[in-house]
């Protein structure tokens, strides 16, 4: 990574952090932090579960504890026991909370307004434009990908996802018993493996690898939910598979997909597939396609070591 990629990241971060007030213990000139007030607009006026909130703000449990109980001894939040399950814990806004919680979306918008105020029209937009697109980009690099148990209710999350769209988007629909098949047994190590794409909220992709000794592999299961398209996860990964399938010794690659798949069909040919005879008696496929691997080790990462703030 060049190290004024890192150093303009850096100062981005200072500046975003200073101008929208951070840093002050007392936020938006409320008598909390940024954190706190953070969760009170997480909860909101319909409440939640603590664990998913602690999942979705990315929060450890103790830190996250710690907010809720300042919350609590301001009178602005409840925490019980579900009704339906005593081990889950539900927070709710007190009256007190959801007046707080109204009042800090009107200063968030005044602080909004104070941003954009002294800027011309033409530089409104252009800050406006930026911003959409470095929220996309930050969205985009919090998505993880990892190697998944095929039974994993993450993974048959995803492949249930992919089944329903594939069904929707067909001609004639589509039934997974009568694809060539691709179970949880041939998904899992040394015969494939499966690849899981997770934001914080939960998963929205997958992708998955055949390997076939002594002939190419087949990439099975490719999916990116539709509200993260648009990010290049499905190149990413794309990328990853191939990545691991030439550390399996793979050098040829092949996949097939119908023609009603006009996304993957483009990304594919743009990642060097190139289109052969059929492969296979897949019925539900149109187009089948073939790469060979000529993958490179990464460089080793950067050592710079900058420790200023």
């Amino acid at each position: 990574m060049e190290e004024q990629m890192v150093r303009q990241v850096r100062s981005f971060n200072r500046t975003v952090a200073q101008r929208i007030g951070a840093l002050n213990e007392e936020f938006l000139g409320r008598d909390r932090a940024i954190g706190q007030a953070r969760l009170l607009w997480e909860i909101g006026h319909d409440g939640g579960d603590v664990r998913e909130l602690r999942t979705r703000l990315e929060l450890d449990s103790g830190y996250l504890s710690r907010l809720l109980r300042a919350l609590q001894t301001d009178g602005l939040v409840t925490v019980e026991a579900s009704p339906d399950d005593a081990r889950v814990r539900v927070v709710r806004l007190t009256e007190t909370g959801r007046a707080e919680r109204d009042l800090l979306d009107r200063r968030s918008d005044e602080l909004a307004l104070s941003l954009l105020t002294p800027l011309t029209p033409d530089q409104r937009r252009r800050l406006v434009t930026a911003m959409a697109e470095t929220e996309r980009l930050l969205t985009a690099a919090m998505i993880t990908i990892e190697a998944c148990d095929p039974r994993d209710s993450r993974a048959t999350f995803c492949l249930r996802a992919y089944f329903d769209e594939l069904a929707r988007r067909f001609d004639h629909g589509f039934d997974p018993a009568l694809s060539v098949p691709a179970g949880a047994d041939e998904l899992t190590e040394p015969a494939g493996l499966l690849l899981v794409a997770s934001f914080p909220r939960g998963p929205v992709g997958c992708g998955a690898l055949k390997f076939h000794p002594g002939a190419p592999a087949e990439i099975k299961r490719m999916w990116v939910a539709p509200e993260a398209r648009g990010m290049g996860l499905g190149r990413r990964l794309l990328t990853e598979l191939e990545r691991r399938a030439a550390a399996h010794g793979v050098r040829t690659l092949r996949l097939e997909t119908n023609r009603a798949l006009t996304e993957a069909i483009a990304m594919y040919r743009s990642a060097g597939y190139e289109e052969v005879p059929a492969f296979n008696d897949e019925p539900y496929a149109h187009h089948w396609f073939e790469k060979r691997l000529t993958w490179t080790p990464a460089p080793p990462p950067n050592r710079w070591t900058e420790r200023r703030l």
